[in-house]
């Protein structure tokens, strides 16, 4: 059994298991490294990183199955590395395209196809890909499930309204994950969405359910029997986690006012869970920062890609 962090617990939050910990720190720094290397000119191309949503994949993964798919977009290294944190080397060499690179450093930091996870930097096309995977594995009878991760500037597609009327018609069993931090890009959802979430799955009669913390422990509690409804009766879930976006969108494109800003990072995971286990959660942030300066140094020193 994992050990857990046993410090007085403040801040209202749960202890956490190391193996938790362990994949919410390599997110973080893993994100904030990114963006480091970009300002330093090491990288090109683009990154979205989710810095203040590292929580909602890290929550969700021992509800997977190995045989379950993963879909994820343009904001989804965290969404990889909760699954296949062992894989940060590949990933990380896919985005500075070098060798060992996950998919020979073509597709970048959005279009990573690797074992069980796919994803896009394309609006809305997850949750469609997401419902054909679903319905081949409702044939197969194995219980397995799609679980796809949209934004809530993603219901403004087409594409998302169409596929989840298929999936309610079709009965397949797919994990409809948002992720509403509250700003689409740049404008807030308030001037981008009409109606909400929960209302947009009831119109099509899907069973949703609301997500407003970031306790771990409280969070993977809530949502296990949902899930596991999801594989016994074949059918989607639309789960909105009420979440928080730390970094810019992109790299440098952060318009929030100061004081939006500041709000936020108090609200911010990390923060809340080191002023609550101050001693093991400082020796485990250290540890995992200096891990993914190893990391970058290592993939730094390969070839480039050749594909």
């Amino acid at each position: 059994m994992s050990a857990v962090i046993t410090e007085g617990a403040e801040c209202g939050l749960s202890p956490l298991a190391d193996d938790d910990l362990d994949r919410l720190l390599l997110i973080r720094h893993f994100e904030t490294t990114l963006l480091r290397l970009f300002g330093e000119g090491l990288l090109s191309g683009t990154t979205h990183t989710c810095l203040g949503q590292e929580y909602v994949p890290v929550a969700l993964n021992p509800l997977l199955r190995e045989d379950d798919f993963t879909l994820s977009n343009h904001r989804g290294h965290g969404h990889f590395l909760a699954r296949y944190g062992g894989e940060a080397a590949g990933l990380l060499a896919e985005i500075m395209g070098r060798e060992g690179a996950l998919c020979g450093g073509v597709g970048g930091s959005q279009h990573i196809h690797h074992r069980g996870f796919l994803s896009t930097g394309v609006q809305g096309e997850s949750l469609p890909v997401a419902v054909g995977i679903a319905l081949r594995m409702r044939r197969t009878g194995r219980g397995a499930l799609a679980c796809v991760y949209i934004g809530d500037g993603t219901w403004g597609e087409g594409a998302v309204h169409e596929a989840l009327n298929m999936a309610a018609l079709w009965n397949a069993p797919v994990l409809v994950v948002v992720e509403n931090n509250g700003i689409a890009q740049s404008t807030p959802t308030e001037r981008e969405m009409a109606g909400t979430v929960a209302g947009r799955a009831a119109a099509f009669g899907v069973p949703y359910h609301g997500v407003d913390s970031i306790d771990v422990n409280t969070i993977r509690a809530g949502l296990a029997g949902p899930v596991a409804a999801v594989r016994e009766s074949a059918f989607p879930l639309v789960v909105e986690f009420f979440t928080h976006r730390l970094g810019p969108h992109s790299k440098g494109d952060d318009t929030r006012t100061p004081q939006q800003l500041a709000a936020v990072r108090d609200r911010d995971w990390h923060a809340r869970y080191a002023r609550a286990f101050p001693g093991r959660f400082a020796a485990a942030d250290e540890k995992w920062r200096r891990h993914v300066d190893a990391l970058v140094a290592e993939v730094s020193a390969r070839p480039l890609a050749t594909r």
